[in-house]
C-alpha cells in the first residue's frame, strides 16, 4: 500500500481524472509482510518455535559446523572469536548461498549436510544487510531444516535488531 502526494486534474477531452504524483511513500504492512506473518503463525502452530523443544547448546563443543558464505564476514568473525576464546575447537565450514533466490535451499541443504559431520553444534547465518538481503532466512525450507536438525542450532542472522523465522526455529539466537 502507498500514499501518493501530488495533484489531481481533469483531462478535459474525456472527463477523466489524472493523478500527478510528486511523492510516494509506503504505508502499511504490505503483502510481503502479511505473508511472512501468516507463515510465522503457521510454523508456530505446528510447534517449530516451541521453547520446550529447544535443545541445550554444548558448553564446550569440540566441533562447530558453520553454514554460511565461504567469502562473507561471518565466517571470518567466527574464526576470530574461536581462535581467541577456544582455539582447540574445530570449525567446519559448510558453504552456502546466503542471499538471493537460491539461498533458502542452499542454507537448508547445508544444515542437512551438517547432520553427517562430527559437529556438536551448527551455526548458520550471515552478516547484516537490508530486509531484502536477509529475507531468505524467513523461508519455510530453512525453518524446517533447523527444526529437523538432530544437532543443536544457533542462528546468527543480521544484527541484534534483525529477526527472522529461523531465529525462532533455532535453539539459540
Amino acid at each position: 500500500q502507498v500514499v501518493c502526494y501530488g495533484s489531481v486534474d481533469v483531462y478535459g477531452g474525456q472527463g477523466r481524472y489524472q493523478l500527478y504524483c510528486t511523492d510516494i511513500t509506503l504505508q502499511g504492512a504490505g503483502t510481503q509482510a502479511a505473508e511472512l506473518e501468516a507463515l510465522r503463525r503457521r510454523l508456530e502452530q505446528e510447534g517449530l518455535f516451541d521453547p520446550a523443544k529447544k535443545r541445550e547448546i554444548p558448553k564446550l563443543p569440540s566441533c562447530v559446523g558453520v553454514v554460511t558464505s565461504a567469502s562473507g564476514a561471518v565466517i571470518r568473525d567466527i574464526q576470530n572469536v574461536i581462535a581467541r576464546r577456544c582455539p582447540m575447537v574445530k570449525l567446519l565450514l559448510i558453504p552456502a548461498l546466503v542471499q538471493g533466490a537460491e539461498a533458502p535451499e542452499s542454507v537448508a541443504a547445508g544444515i542437512r549436510r551438517a547432520q553427517d559431520t562430527d559437529a556438536d553444534v551448527i551455526i548458520f547465518g550471515r552478516g547484516g544487510g537490508s530486509v531484502e538481503d536477509l529475507s531468505c532466512f524467513n523461508s519455510e525450507v530453512i525453518a524446517r531444516a533447523v527444526y529437523a536438525s538432530r544437532i543443536p542450532t544457533i542462528s546468527a542472522v543480521g544484527h541484534e535488531r534483525d529477526y527472522s523465522s529461523c531465529d525462532y526455529a533455532a535453539d539459540l539466537r
